[in-house]
């Protein structure tokens, strides 16, 4: 029996993107964290994509009104199928994985790079054998956030690069774990292969923009570096000039 999200609600392209990612019953338990209105989900309950999914977020009200829509529109649920759900009202960082038995996959999105390395680094340090998946999607400081994958050497299982509402995001799939090889980029990789020829007209236009955007943004900070305004970010810059098709 499938359930709907809340009635009259789509989902963006945002958090469409990210619901493709994940793939069906491959985990036992997933977090969205950060949740907000708890669309991303729903959208993940309706389709039973693990045994328990798990919304989570530090604002009362927010996991307050969540809950009244999970017990209005899904209290049943777990009468139709295997999948359960449950509300949690913390620090992202305090998630109480050891709980909860078989693979896990946390989303993150919403937020910066910058507190998602505090959130990561916090998981990472009290489940350092836990097997973890992360799905990430950070509202800016990027590069950072990927530095920060790669000092812990997680590994990348895909990402990708989405418009939504004329903003651009990178979301990242990655496993907390050595068993993919594939390294993660200071800069992505995946995600501008739609500078090649074999793309969209459409999907070319995105990457060519948000590199665009990416560079104006680090070439305003080193211009502050210059004045004596903030730190250089020459090699950040360095970095995506360099990005060829």
């Amino acid at each position: 029996m499938k359930f709907s999200a809340k009635p009259g609600i789509k989902l963006s392209k945002r958090l469409q993107q990210i619901d493709a990612m994940v793939s069906s019953q491959q985990y036992q338990h997933i977090w969205d964290c950060c949740c907000d209105h708890g669309l991303l989900g729903f959208a993940l309950l309706s389709r039973h994509a693990a045994s328990r999914i798990h919304f989570a977020d530090i604002v009362p009200e927010l996991m307050t009104a969540v809950e009244e829509k999970l017990l209005r529109f899904y209290s049943t649920i777990a009468n139709f199928s295997n999948t359960h759900w449950e509300t949690h009202c913390l620090d992202v960082s305090k998630l109480p994985l050891g709980v909860y038995q078989g693979k896990h996959l946390v989303i993150i999105a919403g937020v910066g790079g910058d507190l998602m390395i505090q959130f990561i680094d916090a998981i990472h340090r009290q489940y350092p054998n836990k097997d973890i998946d992360f799905l990430l999607c950070p509202v800016h400081h990027q590069f950072s956030l990927r530095q920060r994958l790669i000092e812990l050497n997680f590994s990348l299982m895909d990402e990708v690069l989405v418009e939504d509402n004329k903003r651009y995001y990178e979301v990242l799939l990655l496993s907390s774990t050595r068993n993919n090889k594939r390294k993660v980029s200071p800069v992505g990789n995946k995600i501008w292969g739609a500078l090649s020829s074999n793309h969209s007209k459409q999907q070319t236009e995105i990457a060519n923009k948000y590199l665009a955007k990416t560079l104006e943004h680090y070439q305003r900070i080193q211009q502050g570096f210059q004045q004596g305004k903030a730190h250089s970010v020459q090699h950040i810059i360095d970095a995506y000039t360099a990005i060829k098709p």
